[in-house]
């Protein structure tokens, strides 16, 4: 077996050796792959060899001609290393378009920084990558590494297409395995693009195109090819695991990551216990201890060591008074079982963007860690990084995607909660005046609730400059704007984030000889439709619906009369609503109502023109104009 592997690596470098002469030549590229590119990947040859469940090598080829300036990043010559990551190999060789060598870089002339933010509080984790400023273009950049893993938790997977604007010309996967452990592997959309299982864990791609962006499209990894791989038993900094399903990993956190960690001091006990006393149900308990965390605590990451994945002990938690999601979500929960209060630790994805756990294949995953809470059918979601977020509020970065929750009996996969298109409400009312000159003043209320409150609860900790710098950059459709009042109401009970802004605009209306042109849609106004594609490529998506609601009641003066109004108009379709009217109610008092609701749905491509024409229309009739004219 030894001999048999050996051999397999030797004769896998030699064809790497060979065959990556002509890829130094830029002119060589087809054109069919330069089509929408920013960079093609030439070669990209991986060898993963598994030695054992606590030791894998990782061994790569890979040339990349960068087209533009646009490419630069798609270089990938990028390495995180740290205690348990080894560079063994790292070298780039950089070439002109005709492959004339440039420079040859090795590894220690790579820029060497540390791989967090200015956030982190301390991390092991650091980046090696090739700092390179081209004249021209293109060039092509060759890079071999060989990397040694001693925690098998993460396995190197495969993206034949790395993403947007990036072709592939050659590209291999490959792993031996010779530490007697099982591997899992899942492939996704390789039938879409012709990628071949030559052997055993061993793939082969060529010729895939770059991928164009196109709004709304869904996420990449749905319709790119990928290719995850995990070990059933693994190490993650020294820790030894067990990866068959989602119950056993789940298990295995909460046996070897979590539950050691939730002692707290007896004064904190005795504390939370006086602080609840008076409580009866389990939800007005856990508010105070939700309360009581983001009162006491701050956001910090922490990532040394197992640190990425085993969250600090709660006591230093108390005593320090700072964590990161790990940390203070482990730390809420250990609060909540002082007082009897059920809840879980939970594996996410958090972002703007719905990402899901992959509840078909166990492995490693997420980024983020929130609490759940048992509440009769259903899960109460604790966002425990933030000291300003309502309770249960987990509305735009963990709503509405599969989550690993972390039981004393192993991993379970449950939805977060999904908000709804009718409850992620705006209401805007205003009270407007007109003048003969043109000129407005208005007095605006604007109420949001579910993804919407969130959009706008940011504004509050501006000072009063800020805040009237906001509103005049939200209302940007009306010149000459002033900004006279502003109160805000954060209702954190019932998730209401309510603003009351009066404002006054000169010649907000326009002459149009003796007629005055008036938009009656002052404060909402669509602006935007998506683009449109002569031929567009791929499906879309919305992922959040929402509702507006806008109401105006607008007195005019005694010297203005109504010459025409804009007719009433109601759309309705597969996408969504939407609804204007302008009715008067006397001589000199009209009420503009407008509705609309923006379904969340999945379309396919053949819809995409309806879908930019109900957006179309929408912003015609936001412009919508009424006349009126001098009484006589």
């Amino acid at each position: 077996m030894q001999i048999k592997t050996s051999l397999s690596i030797a004769f896998t470098l030699i064809f790497l050796t060979t065959y990556s002469q002509e890829k130094l030549l830029a002119l060589t590229i087809d054109d069919d792959l330069k089509e929408n590119a920013n960079a093609v990947v030439r070669l990209y040859d991986n060898l993963i060899e598994v030695k054992a469940h606590n030791r894998l090598l990782h061994r790569s080829k890979r040339i990349v001609t960068v087209l533009s300036e646009a490419g630069n990043s798609d270089i990938g010559a990028v390495v995180h290393y740290d205690n348990n990551i080894n560079i063994r190999k790292l070298e780039a060789v950089i070439y002109n378009a005709f492959g004339k060598e440039i420079k040859k870089v090795k590894k220690k002339e790579f820029e060497d920084v540390s791989a967090v933010s200015g956030g982190t509080l301390y991390s092991d984790s650091r980046i090696k990558y090739l700092n390179h400023t081209p004249i021209n273009y293109p060039y092509t950049v060759v890079l071999e590494k060989e990397i040694e893993y001693k925690s098998t938790a993460f396995v190197p997977g495969w993206r034949p297409i790395e993403g947007f604007y990036v072709s592939t010309e050659n590209a291999s996967y490959k792993i031996i395995n010779t530490s007697g452990v099982d591997l899992k592997v899942k492939t996704t959309n390789f039938e879409n693009y012709g990628i071949e299982e030559i052997g055993e864990f061993d793939y082969l791609a060529k010729n895939l195109k770059a991928i164009k962006g196109e709004a709304y499209a869904p996420a990449f990894k749905t319709y790119a090819p990928f290719l995850r791989v995990a070990l059933t038993k693994f190490v993650m900094e020294g820790v030894d695991g067990v990866n068959t399903n989602w119950t056993d990993f789940g298990k295995w956190m909460n046996d070897k990551l979590v539950s050691d960690t939730q002692e707290l001091p007896q004064a904190v006990k005795d504390e939370v216990k006086f602080l609840t006393k008076n409580e009866t149900t389990d939800m007005e308990k856990a508010k105070l201890i939700y309360k009581y965390m983001q009162d006491k605590t701050r956001y910090i990451s922490v990532q040394v060591g197992i640190g990425g994945w085993k969250p600090m002990l709660a006591s230093d938690v108390d005593r320090l008074g700072y964590g990161d999601c790990k940390a203070l979500t482990n730390y809420t929960k250990a609060l909540l079982d002082e007082v009897n209060v059920e809840s879980y630790y939970t594996v996410i994805y958090g972002d703007d963007n719905l990402r899901n756990i992959d509840k078909e294949f166990s492995a490693t995953e997420g980024n983020h860690v929130i609490l759940a809470i048992p509440n009769e059918e259903d899960y109460v979601w604790l966002e425990c990084t933030s000291q300003t977020s309502p309770f249960g509020y987990n509305a735009n970065f963990t709503d509405d995607r599969d989550a690993l929750v972390i039981t004393p009996e192993g991993g379970k996969i449950i939805h977060t909660k999904v908000y709804e298109t009718k409850g992620n409400l705006q209401t805007t009312n205003a009270k407007v005046n007109l003048d003969e000159n043109g000129s407005i003043s208005a007095q605006v209320q604007i109420a949001s609730e579910g993804t919407q409150y969130d959009h706008y609860n940011r504004i509050e900790d501006e000072d009063e400059k800020g805040k009237s710098l906001y509103y005049k950059e939200y209302f940007d459709n009306i010149n000459n704007l002033e900004v006279l009042a502003i109160a805000l109401d954060n209702n954190k009970e019932d998730i209401i984030f309510t603003e009351k802004v009066d404002v006054a605009a000169s010649k907000y209306a326009s002459k149009v000889g003796g007629r005055i042109l008036f938009a009656p849609n002052m404060f909402n106004k669509k602006t935007y439709a998506p683009p449109r594609y002569k031929n567009r490529k791929m499906a879309f998506e919305v992922d959040r619906g929402y509702t507006d609601v806008d109401e105006y009641e607008i007195t005019l003066p005694e010297t203005l009369e109504i010459e025409a109004l804009m007719k009433p108009v109601s759309i309705k379709n597969e996408f969504g609503e939407y609804s204007v009217s302008i009715e008067k109610k006397s001589d000199n008092l009209l009420v503009y109502k407008r509705t609309l609701i923006m379904n969340k749905g999945q379309y396919k491509k053949e819809d995409y023109s309806g879908f930019r024409d109900f957006h179309l229309k929408i912003v015609k009739h936001d412009k919508s104009k009424i006349a009126l004219k001098r009484i006589n």
